[in-house]
């Protein structure tokens, strides 16, 4: 008997094949280092999707649900939007128009409110004109959005926003706590730029309510705030 060669046989039997492809061999290797993690690479590859998916709705996108009816026609209560977080982050500020959501602590109350905005900073919001229609900075707006049989305020108010907040409202002004009923909490019912959570662009649940949200169109016309708009 041949005994070099059956140990031979048996060397060759021990050690990984050479000649098997490196991408089944860079698998193999993966398996084996992450064996003490149940359920090795699949989990792992599960770990790192809900990292990628924290790291999206963190800083790029998140789901907002639509808790109340003052957005109505627009949005509906259960209706789910898309808030893009990166829409204000590389110098874009918030325009008239823009559906956006906010941390309202301290000014409107606790947790995070969505509505539209109406004013920016430097501008003068008045209602309501002789016929009815809401004026920024000496120009009547008509508002499309607004819900049916509503007006565009119960409430008269005549303000300047500040620079670096915004002056927004709910499109169901009837059903709305919005700037107008916070004019004399701190801030004035003004929300700081700062506090902008994002602009909900899309409607994206349920799919037969698909729709985007912004409303810039109706403001085109406005003219830049001036010393006599405000005088």
């Amino acid at each position: 008997m041949d005994t070099e060669t059956q140990d031979t046989e048996r060397d060759r039997s021990a050690v990984p094949n050479p000649s098997a492809p490196a991408t089944d061999r860079a698998v193999e290797g993966s398996r084996s280092r992450l064996s003490w993690l149940p359920g090795g690479v699949w989990t792992a590859a599960g770990l790192a999707l809900v990292a990628v998916l924290l790291l999206v709705s963190r800083f790029v996108a998140q789901p907002f649900g639509i808790p109340s009816a003052s957005m109505e026609p627009a949005l509906r209560v259960g209706d789910r939007v898309m808030v893009d977080k990166l829409a204000y982050r590389f110098g874009g500020e918030p325009r008239r128009g823009d559906v956006v959501v906010f941390d309202g602590t301290g000014y409107f109350g606790d947790g995070d409110y969505i509505k539209r905005v109406v004013g920016v900073g430097g501008d003068r919001v008045r209602c309501c004109a002789k016929d009815g229609r809401l004026t920024i900075n000496g120009k009547p707006v008509t508002e499309p959005f607004l819900h049916a049989g509503d007006t565009p305020s119960d409430v008269a108010f005549d303000v300047v926003v500040p620079d670096g907040r915004l002056f927004v409202l709910g499109d169901h002004r009837a059903d709305s706590a919005d700037s107008r009923d916070h004019l004399g909490s701190p801030g004035g019912g003004m929300i700081p730029l700062s506090s902008v959570r994002g602009r909900a662009n899309l409607v994206v649940w349920p799919p037969s309510r698909w729709n985007g949200l912004q409303q810039r169109d109706a403001y085109a016309r406005v003219p830049a705030p001036s010393a006599a708009a405000h005088g």
